[in-house]
């Protein structure tokens, strides 16, 4: 086999043996498709498509990039663990096929079709697997190529959007009149921004408005762009630069990933290329470059995987630490840590004023801000978008475990002054923010199911009499709901605490007895 052979050589199938594919979940868009076309839909989407991505990133990490990293761990067994140095650093061996964070997750995104940011130091290839995923997507090298939008300083928003064309705003009548010469990159389903924190503020905005809402606009013209994954690249991952990031630029963002150092002990895969004189993004298989309906397929079979109920009340209960402030404002609803934004008031200083809780266990005293509707979306999609990689139809707990930190990197913002962090070997989290946020997780489920609450939650029942709908229900049964209601918060009241957690439950169980209390009006008015 010549060196080019084996550089183009591809990871024989199945790449995850161990993973049992089970039967695709039922879909509302299969009544309405028939046998042959719902049965192809599956075998594309459930198995070939999976496969084929598990291909392309082993390709990745063995031939391109060369990522020698599995810190996204999985295991089916207690696996080897060993200790080293003073510090007794635990490194262990994951007994489950595992994966590195740098390039799964830029292949995720591509799944997902959302944005990420690679940031790292100079030279840690953050634009080449950028580069690499433009051409997974089937593009010429030459194309993406000359696509990337390089951030620099004198970068303006016709050098980022396109020019009106000389001739039209001359004879124009009207801004309606004017025709642009659009930049081709606008319209391509992969999208690199280099170093995007060297980018002027005023273009930044322009920038916003392209990646949230994917148009662009200039004289009034309007060019709608296809729905791409974006890559966007920083050198600093506070944002820092040429320019600070606009923050809702920052909040674009869905996933952050750092890139790994690269392994000296592989120094002979970097003598190989000088030597035939290639770089990887030049020879990447045809057999592991997706076509642009293949991507449409993979996006909504990953949107397919089912999400346990169990989960999922884990992480509602995750989320429902953060954003909670009690010494914030007099009245319930506006007890969060937004409210505190807004004020433009200290957090540190009302924090000193909050009494009763213990400042080294309350998750919400590590943050400084709770979780957007957009971070919740976000990991949602990734989640499933790991499991279906995984080759699973379900969201485990690893799986959540190990991305949700990708997601959050940005999201949660690190109140570096709480008591936690001065606690013995905490300090390292400051830094290490992927486990830190993991840790958080962790600690969320402890919590969990120290409550009780996998076995027993108090709202389950309230819910499925309220997603029952209310057709048929007496007003009897309206004042037996609304008993339920105002004896469960009489008995959480009876507790001396109010944490995170119980800010969302007592604010639904709130919903739940207007809903009833507007239920009974409207019943006894209807007699």
């Amino acid at each position: 086999m010549s060196t080019m052979d084996r550089f183009q050589q591809l990871s024989e199938a199945p790449t995850n043996p161990q993973t049992e594919s089970a039967r695709r979940q039922f879909d509302v868009a299969d009544l309405y498709q028939g046998p042959a076309t719902a049965a192809a839909e599956e075998t594309a989407a459930g198995v070939e498509l999976d496969e084929k991505l598990r291909q392309a990133y082993f390709w990745i990490t063995n031939h391109a990039i060369i990522s020698p990293y599995y810190d996204i761990e999985y295991n089916e067994a207690p696996p080897p663990t060993y200790r080293f140095g003073d510090r007794k650093v635990e490194v262990t061996l994951p007994s489950a096929q595992s994966y590195s964070s740098y390039v799964l997750l830029p292949l995720l995104n591509l799944v997902t079709r959302r944005r990420c940011l690679l940031v790292g130091g100079p030279g840690r290839g953050k634009t080449a697997i950028a580069i690499i995923m433009g051409v997974l997507s089937g593009y010429s090298l030459r194309e993406i190529r000359r696509s990337i939008q390089h951030g620099q300083p004198q970068m303006t928003i016709a050098d980022l959007l396109g020019n009106p064309l000389p001739a039209t705003l001359v004879s124009a009548g009207s801004m309606d009149e004017v025709k642009i010469a659009w930049r081709k990159w606008l319209g391509m389903r992969v999208k690199i921004i280099d170093e995007y924190n060297r980018i002027p503020t005023r273009t930044q905005s322009a920038l916003l408005t392209v990646m949230a809402d994917n148009y662009a606009e200039m004289y009034d013209q309007i060019f709608e762009c296809p729905a791409a994954a974006w890559y966007l690249t920083a050198n600093d991952e506070a944002g820092g630069g040429t320019y600070q990031v606009i923050e809702a630029l920052r909040d674009r963002i869905d996933v952050v990933v750092q890139a790994l150092h690269f392994n000296t002990r592989f120094l002979n895969e970097l003598l190989l290329r000088v030597e035939e004189g290639f770089h990887p993004e030049e020879i990447v298989p045809e057999q592991i470059v997706f076509s642009g309906e293949e991507l449409s397929r993979m996006e909504a079979a990953a949107r397919r995987v089912r999400l346990p109920h169990d989960l999922r009340r884990r992480l509602e209960f995750f989320a429902g630490n953060f954003e909670f402030f009690e010494p914030a404002a007099r009245q319930i609803e506006y007890m969060t840590k937004d409210t505190v934004k807004l004020a433009g008031v200290e957090f540190s200083t009302l924090a000193q004023t909050e009494t009763g809780k213990d400042a080294t266990i309350d998750l919400g005293r590590q943050t400084l801000n709770g979780l957007s509707v957009r971070a919740l979306i976000t990991s949602l999609v990734f989640v499933k978008a790991m499991a279906w990689f995984r080759g699973a139809t379900e969201v485990s707990f690893e799986d959540v475990r190990m991305i949700l930190p990708f997601v959050l990197y940005d999201k949660l913002v690190q109140n570096a002054d709480a008591p936690f962090f001065e606690q013995e070997g905490h300090a390292a989290y400051r830094s290490d923010r992927v486990n830190w946020l993991r840790m958080l997780f962790d600690r969320s489920c402890q919590e969990f199911e120290r409550l009780n609450l996998d076995k027993e939650d108090a709202l389950d029942p309230l819910d499925a009499q309220f997603e029952a709908g209310l057709e048929g229900v007496d007003e009897k049964e309206v004042r037996h709901r609304l008993t339920a209601i105002e004896r469960t918060l009489y008995q959480w009241s009876q507790g001396r605490k109010l944490y995170g957690h119980m800010f969302d439950d007592i604010l639904k169980l709130k919903y739940y007895h207007q809903r009833y209390t507007n239920f009974r009006r409207w019943l006894q008015w209807k007699k």
